[in-house]
């Protein structure tokens, strides 16, 4: 599968293990920063970067990471067309995908340690969107997302 993953300078050590972990499992992981745990950066700015290449369709799945998960979910739902999620336990990782068609998993370094991050993961990339009764609730989230849309000048 072919994932993006970005982080803030919160979240570079959590990122780095899991690029190395996705790479091992044979996933084509492309880095789109940070490259420093002590030089600062804004998380919008990383985090607009995945968003918009998961809505061009570059890339199946993205991660992104900060210090708790929640600004890089904002700023990335702020695309249209994706849907991000943070993850902090197995079950809500699950149902990003299965409920909620999440394309983009975002995670907090400092609320997640590594071995969860991992099991996070890969809850999330094996599970599907399921359809059924969340199909219709996914498609308003959809059309939300259309009337908000900003028409390019």
């Amino acid at each position: 599968m072919r994932i993006i993953i970005g982080s803030d300078h919160f979240g570079y050590h959590l990122k780095e293990d899991l690029k190395a972990y996705l790479q091992e499992q044979g996933h084509e992981v492309i880095d789109a920063g940070w490259h420093s745990p002590t030089e600062p950066v804004d998380y919008p700015d990383i985090a607009v970067q995945v968003a918009e290449r998961i809505a061009r369709g570059e890339f199946e799945r993205g991660i992104l990471i900060c210090g708790t998960g929640i600004g890089m979910a904002i700023v990335a739902n702020k695309v249209p067309g994706v849907r991000a999620a943070t993850c902090h336990d197995p079950y809500s990782a699950e149902r990003a995908r299965k409920s909620n068609d999440a394309q983009i998993m975002t995670l907090g370094a400092q609320v997640v340690a590594p071995t969860l991050a991992r099991m996070l993961v890969d809850h999330w990339l094996a599970s599907e969107f399921a359809g059924g009764r969340s199909a219709p609730k996914v498609e308003k989230i959809k059309a939300i997302d259309a009337r908000y849309r900003r028409v390019p000048e």
